[in-house]
């Protein structure tokens, strides 16, 4: 943990690290889909989402090393109803997400039937007394959701391979790597900046997890996914959402649940708002097949209100 006096510097530096790393991930990813004819959806829901998840899994596997399931499990369901409020809605505001009907029809169930699965694998203790069922369980289903990725970029890229000729492949990959080393160093001085702040005032390790350290590891997919908006592609924006979801839930959970109890029954309540606010997001994506400014207005008073729950509830 780094010193109080150097907490505002650092939040500072984290910020700038956010900013340009977001930039030169949205631009390395879209060219680097473009010149392998596939879509920017498919690179966005397995190599940006795996980076803009890495301070996620950072601090929830760090923590169940540890020991301290709260923050480890607190950390993923904050991360992922940040992305989803916060993140979702942020973005529409900087400019609406305009959405194809194949997220709607193929990517967003999927999600909602990950979270589905989260709940029911809560209830019934599988992260807690046979945690390691559980975390068995995920990982194989997160195997399964590799492969089907792959599966559909091999389609498109057969389909689509000979359309595009922009520029050198290796420097657009080495522009996603630049990029999401970028995002994960900014979030790393984010974070150490928020525990800080929040250690100094002394608030709960749960709380703490759930708010301020969601919300700090959720950063790299609001920056990505804010700047994608900004420059009009919103496959980036939405599926790095997605598709760090996914992560968060299958992988990170997965090999968490592997070392330790994760204690989910206690936060079955905050699970449930999760695939409350999943579902929610499907009827508002199909109308106009878009996140409208007024939309995203919505989503972040929702995310107001959670945040005015936990700390005030």
């Amino acid at each position: 943990m780094i010193p109080i006096e150097f907490a505002l510097p650092t939040f500072v530096i984290g910020v700038l690290f956010l900013y340009k790393g977001s930039d030169i991930l949205v631009d390395g990813t879209a060219k680097t889909a473009a010149k392998l004819g596939v879509s920017a959806l498919i690179i966005s829901l397995v190599v940006v989402a795996f980076g803009t998840s890495a301070p996620e899994f950072a601090i929830s596997f760090g923590a169940a090393l540890q020991n301290y399931a709260d923050i480890s499990i607190g950390n993923i369901i904050g991360s992922c109803i940040a992305n989803l409020l916060l993140v979702l809605g942020l973005s529409a505001i900087v400019r609406p997400i305009h959405v194809e009907k194949g997220i709607i029809k193929r990517e967003m169930p999927i999600l909602l039937g990950s979270t589905a699965l989260f709940l029911v694998v809560s209830f019934f203790g599988l992260l807690d007394t046979h945690h390691k069922i559980g975390g068995l369980l995920f990982l194989v289903v997160f195997m399964v959701f590799i492969c089907y990725c792959i599966r559909c970029a091999k389609k498109e890229r057969s389909e689509n391979r000979e359309k595009y000729d922009l520029g050198a492949l290796q420097k657009n990959i080495l522009f996603i790597v630049l990029g999401i080393v970028g995002v994960i160093l900014g979030a790393w001085f984010l974070i150490e900046s928020a525990v800080t702040i929040a250690d100094f005032l002394g608030i709960p390790k749960l709380i703490i997890a759930l708010s301020m350290v969601a919300i700090g590891t959720s950063l790299p997919e609001l920056v990505v996914s804010a700047t994608a908006a900004y420059k009009n592609e919103a496959d980036i924006a939405v599926g790095n959402v997605i598709g760090s979801n996914i992560f968060n839930i299958y992988l990170i959970l997965g090999a968490a649940a592997l070392l330790i109890p994760l204690n989910a029954f206690v936060s079955l309540h905050h699970i449930v708002f999760l695939l409350v606010i999943t579902a929610i997001l499907i009827p508002i994506l199909y109308t106009g097949y878009q996140i409208s400014r007024k939309e995203g207005i919505v989503l972040l008073g929702l995310y107001s209100v959670y945040i005015w729950y936990l700390f005030f509830v």
